[in-house]
């Protein structure tokens, strides 16, 4: 990704513009007390966000943050409905593409005068007006553990087929014992255990953009017209049979996050079926071995890009009396030091903003900078779909074949009656 820097007077003006005050910078009187309350969802992001919030309120006074997070699957919707229904509605909220938008519209500030929005391409625009601030770039492809597969003599970089998956799949389930591994793969995908977003959200992403240009939307326009492309879906689908035949089956059915990443975090499974998100988990847990990101080639012809993406939008309550406290929180976010250092050194995220030079230290943010700079990747259209498609929808049918993997035509069957029901949602 090409980085441009923004002299810091520049920025230290676009801060004192938005906020008042540039965040770090010497105590001011405080003209009222106000507290901004944050509501997001990405669980893995809680501890760097809590701590970013509270140095942000120690260095802004008259103006207190507090984030409320509820994610790892949990409905996120369903919650922020909730808080709107009993008048709670937060001052910065996430929505995670065009469904959510058309939901709380009303509810969402134009952003298109912050200072921010010239510096990211990524921005959530409807109709030319902006309305999201882009919390990251995100992607993924499968993750692997280099060291297994160098010991299993399965070079990464031949794993651009649904053929070579299932080559090295059997090659890493005939060698458990000597690589020491449960499985070969770690993957969840039960919608009691919060999990359907991996297989009902993400993994179908391969489905809607795997092997098409960037912006090219035809298969989940096709989708969004209530059609399925058969020939690309039965091709999609054994990929997906093949991942769940060679996953551990008790995380697969039962597992949750923590289960499904502690196991790759282990050593237990060569590959690992989560985002970039997951750097800070691996950190923690004490992962040392080399990770790097392989295709999900699921087509018969070659794939070789990962999926790349803004996953979420912060959005600010434009009913709010605190609607400019919020803005002003965001802009620190994007525009200074602290804010820079809490994306990418806090919470391990590639950031969306061409101002910041800092670099990732997470080994699968750093495949996807990689990757971003090589080009040739993959878009991630889920955000086009209805609001509750992925969990509601989608995400019991990718439960009920996780259960039953030989049945592939009924898996198909259901896919297409529930493709078919789009248009009316």
């Amino acid at each position: 990704m090409r980085k441009k820097l923004l002299s810091m007077v520049a920025i230290s003006l676009m801060v004192v513009l938005a906020a008042g005050s540039v965040f770090g910078a010497g105590t001011k009187e405080a003209s009222s007390e106000t507290t901004v309350n944050m509501f997001q969802l990405k669980v893995e992001i809680k501890d760097a966000i809590d701590g970013y919030a509270a140095k942000y309120t120690a260095a802004t006074p008259g103006v207190t943050v507090k984030v409320e997070t509820l994610g790892g699957g949990a409905d996120y919707g369903g919650a922020l409905k909730a808080k709107a229904q009993a008048g709670q509605m937060p001052d910065i909220f996430v929505i995670e593409g065009r469904g959510g938008y058309d939901i709380w519209k009303d509810y969402i500030a134009d952003l298109g005068d912050q200072s921010w929005v010239a510096d990211t391409d990524l921005a959530f625009k409807v109709d030319g007006k902006v309305y999201g601030f882009p919390v990251a770039i995100e992607g993924y492809g499968l993750a692997y553990n280099a060291d297994i597969l160098a010991k299993a003599g399965i070079d990464p970089a031949k794993l651009t087929t649904r053929t070579a998956y299932e080559q090295a799949f059997k090659t890493l389930e005939a060698k458990k014992a000597e690589l020491g591994i449960d499985a070969p793969v770690a993957m969840a995908a039960s919608v009691a255990g919060g999990m359907w977003w991996v297989a009902a959200q993400h993994n179908l992403a391969a489905y809607w953009g795997g092997g098409l240009d960037f912006n090219d939307t035809s298969i989940i326009d096709m989708a969004l017209q209530g059609k399925l492309d058969d020939a690309r879906f039965l091709q999609y689908a054994k990929y997906l049979q093949l991942l769940f035949k060679y996953a551990d089956q008790k995380i697969l059915l039962n597992g949750s996050y923590d289960d499904q990443v502690g196991a790759f975090a282990q050593g237990k499974t060569a590959f690992l079926h989560q985002g970039n998100w997951v750097d800070p988990n691996l950190k923690q847990l004490g992962v040392t071995f080399k990770i790097g990101y392989a295709p999900h080639a699921f087509l018969d012809a070659e794939e070789k890009g990962l999926y790349l993406f803004a996953p979420s939008w912060y959005c600010v309550n434009a009913k709010s009396p605190n609607a400019a406290a919020a803005k002003a929180f965001l802009t620190a976010m994007a525009t200074t030091a602290d804010g820079h250092d809490y994306m990418v050194n806090k919470a391990g995220m590639i950031p969306a903003f061409k101002s910041v030079t800092l670099k990732p230290a997470g080994q699968l943010s750093q495949a996807l900078m990689a990757a971003n700079a090589k080009g040739g990747n993959y878009g991630v259209f889920f955000g086009m779909l209805p609001d509750g498609a992925g969990q509601n929808v989608f995400g019991p049918i990718f439960d009920l074949f996780a259960q039953n993997q030989n049945n592939l035509n009924q898996f198909i069957a259901d896919m297409k009656k529930a493709v078919a029901s789009l248009p009316t949602m």
